[in-house]
C-alpha cells in the first residue's frame, strides 16, 4: 500500500514569524518555522515551549471537587483511617498508584495505614470490582482513592458506600451522564469541568491531587518533584497529548529520569539495557520501559508492577525486573502466535477488503496480548481494529483506532449491548456477554462502514519541512531536540529531501536482508560521509535506488551511538519514486 505524504510548504507569514523566533532565540531557521506551524507564534510562547517551568502548572483546586477530596484525605490521615489506593492494571494506573503511595509516605502516612490494589484481568476485569472492594473491607479500609478508573463504576462505588467505604475518584476517561456516588470525582472531562487542561493522564490526575494536598497542608512543593518520573512514564505510555500541562510534567519527569532517578527506575533502566551514555526519552519509555511494566499486568499481576515501582533499592528493582522479563518472553511468544492467527483469519475471510473496521474473535486468545495485537493490526491495515477473547459467559475486547476514527464514541453508541467499557478516541477496552457478541459486531461494523471514508485507509506521513542535505548537521539536530518531549500533538519532526541519487554505496543489510543502508547525493560528485542514512524494512526499494533513478525520502533525525562515537543518522520513514510526486498538498 502506497503511503501518502502530507506536505505543505511554509507560507510567507510562517516564514516571517519563524525567522523572528529563530533569530531571537538563536535557532536553526527551520526550527522557528516548525514552532510557528505548531501554534507557537511569539518569542515569549517559544521560550515557554522550549523551557517549560513547574511554576506554570495550573492551580489544582480549579479541578471540580478538589477541595472536598483534600478535606476527606486530611480526615483519613488525621484520624489514622486505613486507606486503599486502587489503580488500573496498565502503566498509567500502576504508576498512578505508586505516585500517590510514595507521596503519602513522604508526607508521613504510616505504611500500616496504606494498602494498594490492582485488579486482576481475569478475576476482576477492568476498573473497580466488588472483589477489590471486599479486599478493602477485609482490611478495615474506610477510604479508597481510585486512579485511572472509577468514572463509570456507579454500581460498584454504591456497593462500597453500603459497606461504609468512601471513594475519591481520580480519572481522565469520559464519564457518562450519571457520575458515581463518590465523595469527590476528579476528572477534567466532566461536563461541568472548570479546569483549563483536559488531557491529563490518570497518573497526572493523581499528581494534581497530591499537589493540592501539599498546598493545603503547607508542605514543600519541591518534594513533589521526586515523583515526576512517574508522570513522564504515564504520559508516554498512555499516548496522551504532550502539549500544555503534560509537556511541563513530561519535560521535568524526563530530567529526573536522566539526572536523579529513584532506585526503582534506576533498576528498570538498567534492566531494559538503555545505554548508559544515552538520555532516556519518550521513545525509550514507549518501547522499552512501558512494555516491561505492562508485561507484569498482562502475564503476572499489576500488583507486582507497583511493588517494582516502590522498590527501595536498585538490586531489588532488578530482581523484580528479572521475573517480569522472564514472563515477558512468554508474552512475546503468545503475541507472535496471536498475531499470526489474526492475520490468517483476515486473509481467509478477506475482512480487510470488505469492512472499514476489523473485528476478530477467538475464545482461546490470551487477554494479556489482545491490546498489543489490535495496535499492530490497526497500524498495518490503517483502520480501526477490535480483538476479542473469552470462553466463558463474558468476552473481553481491546480496540485501537486509526485514521482519526473515534473508537470510544463508536463503542459508546453500542453500550446498551455491553457490560462495561472505557477508554478514549484512540484506544478502548470492553466487556460483553458472549450472547450479545454477534449483534455487537454486526452493528459496530455497520456504524464504521457508514461513517469512515475510504481515503482514511491510506497510511499518511505528515512532513514538517523540506531540507537540502547541506542543511543537515548537529546544530539542526540539537535545536530539534529542544522541541522534545515528543508525542501526540507534538510529534518528532519529519523532513523531506527530493532529487536524490545513489552514490554507489547503497546496500541491503540486516539478518533477513530486509533493510537498506542508503548512500545518496543531491549533486554529482558530492558526498556526505557524516550522514548515515538507514531505511528499515525498505529492501524492496533497493533495485530502483541502485538503478540510478531519482528518489525522494522523508525521514527523522536521530543520534546513533556506537561505543564512544556519535553519528547523525537519517532514519528513513518512506521512499518515493520521483515519477509519483504530485503538487505541494501531498506526495
Amino acid at each position: 500500500m502506497k503511503t501518502h505524504w502530507n506536505w505543505v510548504p511554509f507560507d510567507e507569514n510562517e516564514l516571517a514569524i519563524g525567522k523572528q523566533i529563530s533569530e531571537a532565540l538563536h535557532l536553526h531557521p527551520i526550527v522557528g518555522c516548525i514552532l510557528t506551524r505548531r501554534g507557537v507564534t511569539t518569542v515569549q510562547q517559544a521560550q515557554q515551549f522550549l523551557h517549560p517551568k513547574l511554576e506554570d502548572l495550573h492551580d489544582p483546586f480549579l479541578i471540580n471537587d478538589m477541595q472536598v477530596a483534600v478535606e476527606r484525605l486530611n480526615k483519613a490521615v488525621g484520624t489514622k483511617e486505613n486507606i486503599l489506593i486502587y489503580g488500573d492494571y496498565d502503566v498509567d494506573g500502576t504508576t498512578a498508584v505508586a505516585l500517590v503511595y510514595r507521596m503519602l509516605r513522604l508526607y508521613g502516612v504510616s505504611p500500616s495505614q496504606l494498602f494498594y490494589y490492582i485488579p486482576d484481568r481475569n478475576e476482576d476485569g477492568y476498573g473497580i470490582s466488588e472483589r477489590g472492594i471486599n479486599y478493602a473491607s477485609d482490611r478495615n479500609v474506610k477510604l479508597i482513592i481510585a486512579l485511572d478508573c472509577g468514572i463509570k463504576a456507579v454500581n460498584e462505588i454504591q456497593y462500597a458506600k453500603d459497606k461504609g467505604i468512601d471513594f475519591i475518584v481520580c480519572d481522565h476517561h469520559t464519564p457518562d451522564d450519571l457520575l458515581p456516588n463518590a465523595v469527590a470525582v476528579l476528572d477534567p472531562k466532566r461536563s461541568d469541568n472548570s479546569y483549563p487542561f483536559t488531557e491529563l493522564s490518570g497518573c497526572g490526575i493523581g499528581f494534581k491531587f497530591m499537589q493540592a494536598f501539599a498546598i493545603n497542608n503547607g508542605l514543600r512543593q519541591s518534594r513533589l518533584n521526586s515523583v515526576l518520573e512517574l508522570c513522564a512514564i504515564s504520559i508516554a505510555a498512555d499516548l496522551v497529548s504532550v502539549r500544555g500541562e503534560n509537556r511541563i510534567l513530561a519535560y521535568h519527569g524526563l530530567r529526573q529520569l536522566n539526572r536523579r532517578p529513584s532506585p526503582a527506575l534506576t533498576g528498570i533502566i538498567k534492566s531494559t539495557k538503555i545505554p548508559a551514555e544515552k538520555e532516556v526519552d519518550m521513545t525509550d519509555i514507549v518501547f522499552r520501559i512501558a512494555p516491561l511494566l505492562n508485561a507484569s499486568g498482562r502475564m503476572l499481576s499489576g500488583m507486582q508492577t507497583v511493588e517494582l515501582l516502590l522498590s527501595s533499592d536498585i538490586s531489588s528493582a532488578e530482581a523484580h525486573c528479572a521475573d517480569i522479563i522472564r514472563s515477558n518472553e512468554r508474552r512475546r511468544k503468545l503475541d507472535r502466535l496471536t498475531t499470526s492467527e489474526a492475520l490468517a483469519m483476515i486473509e481467509e475471510l478477506q475482512i480487510d477488503r470488505d469492512d472499514k473496521l476489523i473485528a476478530l474473535y477467538k475464545p482461546t486468545w490470551h487477554r494479556g496480548v489482545i491490546g498489543i495485537v489490535s495496535s499492530r493490526l490497526a497500524e498495518r491495515y490503517a483502520r480501526p481494529v477490535i480483538i476479542l477473547t473469552g470462553e466463558e459467559e463474558y468476552v473481553s475486547g481491546s480496540a485501537r483506532s486509526a485514521g482519526g476514527f473515534d473508537m470510544y464514541a463508536a463503542i459508546d453508541k453500542h453500550k446498551h449491548l455491553l457490560e462495561n467499557f472505557g477508554g478514549h478516541p484512540y484506544a478502548a477496552g470492553l466487556t460483553i456477554k458472549r450472547d450479545n457478541l454477534p449483534l455487537f459486531l454486526e452493528q459496530i461494523r455497520d456504524y464504521a462502514n457508514a461513517t469512515i471514508e475510504e481515503k482514511r485507509f491510506v497510511p499518511k506521513i505528515t512532513i514538517d519541512a523540506e531540507l537540502k542535505l547541506t542543511q543537515i548537521g548537529w546544530r539542526l539536530f540539537n535545536n530539534i531536540k529542544q522541541l522534545s518531549p515528543f508525542g501526540p500533538d507534538n510529534p518528532r519532526p519529519v523532513f523531506l529531501t527530493k532529487h536524490l541519487y545513489d552514490t554507489g554505496e547503497t546496500r541491503v543489510v540486516g539478518k533477513q536482508l530486509e533493510h537498506l543502508k542508503l548512500g545518496l547525493t543531491d549533486a554529482p560528485n558530492r558526498r556526505y560521509p557524516q550522514l548515515s542514512i538507514m531505511a528499515f524494512r525498505k529492501a524492496p526499494e533497493a533495485g530502483y535506488v541502485m538503478g540510478k533513478h531519482p528518489v525522494s525520502i522523508c525521514y527523522q533525525l536521530e543520534q546513533f551511538i556506537h561505543h564512544d562515537s556519535k553519528t547523525l543518522q537519517l532514519q528513513v520513514k518512506d521512499v518515493h519514486h520521483e515519477d509519483v510526486l504530485t503538487p505541494e498538498q501531498g506526495l
